[in-house]
């Protein structure tokens, strides 16, 4: 019950459907085009890590992967003579937290269901699930919505696979959430903008494969899908037309690798090359890590690691029975990892099915894809395929994202979030919500200190819908958002005929020069005149010399219920809301809940000046959560 076959926004004509497969060993990219309903597949290319710079599907070494992508790039646009500037990509599921969510939305009337309504409903769902890992965690922790999957649908209590365009009143829908922790995120787009690539569209590697092996009629059976790469083993079952859940086991590949390195003391590269000659049979022949060239037999080699395969198997075996709640029909293997010789025959033992029942996937590849370059039946390409597939037959459920400035937004888990905490998981600062003046110059003129304010920020641009907001707007599914930052006010630069305006003086003199009226003045040497400054009275400033400041007043406030002198600003500016994020004691740059903003009692905005004895509340908002 997946999305309709509709290509993201995000792809143009000219720009072909880019997938990374971003693994423990290797980098795999595939470029496609939809083609009748179909992806068609246009160039594939593969690159292995250099070293190992990546761990059970975590990426540590984030400039060697980067690396690889880059030259999986490079490769790719050599081939196709096409310019490569963003890509869909998969998150591997380690420290994978799988929710089910419920939602429910009750009409005044009965209408036609749009995709508006549709939205609103699965964010309902999403949200449900949500709040279902709040009892579970210990210390608050960002965990990213990965993705979403449609399990059952219903209108007017009537079980229904799609509710676009049928009327009705009642509409429910069941999902299934997969988050994952902020690291793992954030490491997978620090590598794409090291690669100077953006981030299309992004999902889990599970459901990736899953839209690539089983396709959407098989789905009434009870079907297993594992993908088996370098360093994890994500799981996927399906059964009554819907999916039932994701899981993962951190048992992968490597273990096979580690324990060929331990039984004939190789490096890990020396390991791999001897698993990957196990298909072929015959003598395999290596160097050990004392320099000694070494000989042995498939035979032997497959007896050192019979025990790290039994291991595997049994572990998968046991992640499905536990997410199944017994053995599935049928068993899908995918992945490089899927084809170590004799794996199959032993997950279908460790589970009591036939072996008949347990098969590589990529039989079923052709029912969403189709190339004349490259045999897509191989499992190792089932993640890649499925992200090509899923991105651009739409099946990426989009009912909960955001647009920010056209674009996906990076959503953190949070019950409520606002304008404010959107901006901040997605790389802004508050400086970029107010600007930053110009800076001032300061000059000595005749003894006396002057002041030549900068010239101010252009406020920044905050919309919703195309209405304008505040920071502190709460946004739901499907907003989107326009946000254009603040920009710096220009420096103060003097010319030396303002000084003469400012002291009604006639000449002005920098290091005893005299300055024409158009040349500009420097703040490092003091200026005479040839005018000592008028003064004029004022009521206010009886004692001050036109044109030079006073010492700028200090600002005293209540911050947090606490009083607060703010020591006055250099160019005498006022203080404003956002000058206290510092003091809250909030980290900004990763908010996992909502912040109360308020002056006098009221809600506050960045931009808003703070006068003399206001009461600054900025402080976390936990009202909600009783």
């Amino acid at each position: 019950m997946l999305k309709t076959e509709t290509p993201l926004e995000n792809f143009s004509p000219q720009e072909p459907i880019y997938a990374l497969d971003i693994g423990t060993r290797s980098v795999i990219g595939m470029l496609g085009e939809v083609d009748q309903g179909r992806v068609r597949i246009l160039a594939v290319d593969k690159q292995p890590h250099q070293k190992r710079s990546m761990m059970d599907g975590q990426i540590e070494d984030i400039a060697q992967v980067a690396s690889a992508v880059m030259e999986v790039t490079a490769r790719l646009e050599a081939k196709t003579g096409r310019k490569l500037t963003k890509a869909c990509v998969a998150a591997a599921g380690r420290s994978l937290r799988m929710e089910h969510g419920h939602g429910e939305l009750e009409l005044e009337r009965p209408e036609t269901i749009g995709t508006e309504r549709l939205g609103q409903l699965e964010a309902a769902a999403v949200a449900n699930g949500e709040e279902a890992l709040r009892p579970l965690e210990g210390e608050p922790q960002r965990l990213f919505l990965v993705g979403y999957t449609v399990t059952r649908l219903a209108l007017d209590g009537y079980p229904m696979s799609s509710l676009l365009g049928h009327t009705g009143k009642h509409m429910e829908v069941d999902v299934v959430a997969t988050f994952l922790p902020s690291e793992v995120i954030d490491s997978l787009y620090a590598v794409m903008a090291k690669a100077g690539l953006e981030v299309a569209s992004l999902t889990l590697e599970p459901i990736a494969a899953l839209n690539a092996a089983i396709p959407k009629d098989l789905r009434l059976l009870n079907l297993a899908l594992v993908d088996i790469g370098a360093g994890t083993s994500d799981i996927a079952i399906c059964r009554d037309g819907g999916v039932v859940g994701y899981t993962m086991a951190t048992v992968a590949g490597d273990e096979i690798t580690e324990a060929i390195m331990r039984a004939y003391l190789v490096d890990y590269t020396t390991a791999e090359d001897m698993k990957l000659q196990l298909e072929q049979g015959g003598s395999v022949v290596f160097t050990d890590v004392l320099g000694q060239q070494q000989q042995c037999e498939t035979d032997e080699l497959m007896d050192s690691i019979d025990a790290a395969v039994q291991g595997l198997a049994d572990e998968i075996a046991a992640r499905i029975q536990q997410l199944n709640g017994g053995p599935p029909s049928a068993l899908f293997l995918a992945g490089g990892g899927s084809k170590l010789r004799g794996l199959r025959e032993r997950v279908a033992k460790s589970l009591g099915i036939n072996d008949r029942r347990a098969a590589l996937s990529g039989n079923h590849f052709k029912t969403s894809a189709c190339s004349d370059v490259v045999e897509l039946e191989d499992p190792e390409y089932t993640t890649p395929l499925g992200i090509a597939i899923s991105a651009g037959l739409g099946l990426i459920s989009d009912s909960y994202r955001i647009l920010l400035n056209g674009k996906p937004a990076k959503l953190f888990r949070n019950g409520t979030l606002t304008v404010l905490e959107l901006l901040m998981m997605n790389g802004y600062g508050y400086r970029d919500l107010l600007g930053k003046n110009g800076r001032s110059m300061v000059l000595n003129v005749d003894g006396k200190r002057m002041v030549f304010p900068g010239e101010p920020a252009v406020p920044a641009q905050l919309r919703i819908n195309g209405s304008e907001v505040s920071s502190s707007t709460v946004v739901h599914a499907g907003d989107q958002v326009e946000f254009i930052p603040a920009k710096a006010g220009q420096d103060r630069r003097v010319l030396a005929g303002e000084v003469m305006r400012r002291v009604n003086g006639q000449k002005v003199f920098q290091g005893g020069v005299e300055l024409q009226p158009e040349e500009e003045v420097g703040a490092d040497e003091p200026l005479t005149t040839t005018f000592v400054p008028q003064v004029k009275e004022n009521p206010q400033t009886a004692d001050t010399p036109v044109g030079v400041m006073k010492e700028p007043a200090a600002c005293s406030l209540v911050f947090n219920g606490n009083p607060l002198t703010l020591p006055g600003k250099p160019d005498g500016g006022p203080y404003y809301l956002m000058d206290l994020l510092e003091y809250s004691g909030i980290d900004f740059q990763h908010l996992d809940r909502p912040v109360r903003l308020e002056v006098n009692g009221r809600e506050g905005s960045f931009s808003q000046v703070l006068q003399q004895g206001d009461r600054v509340e900025i402080r976390y908002d936990n009202r909600g959560e009783n």
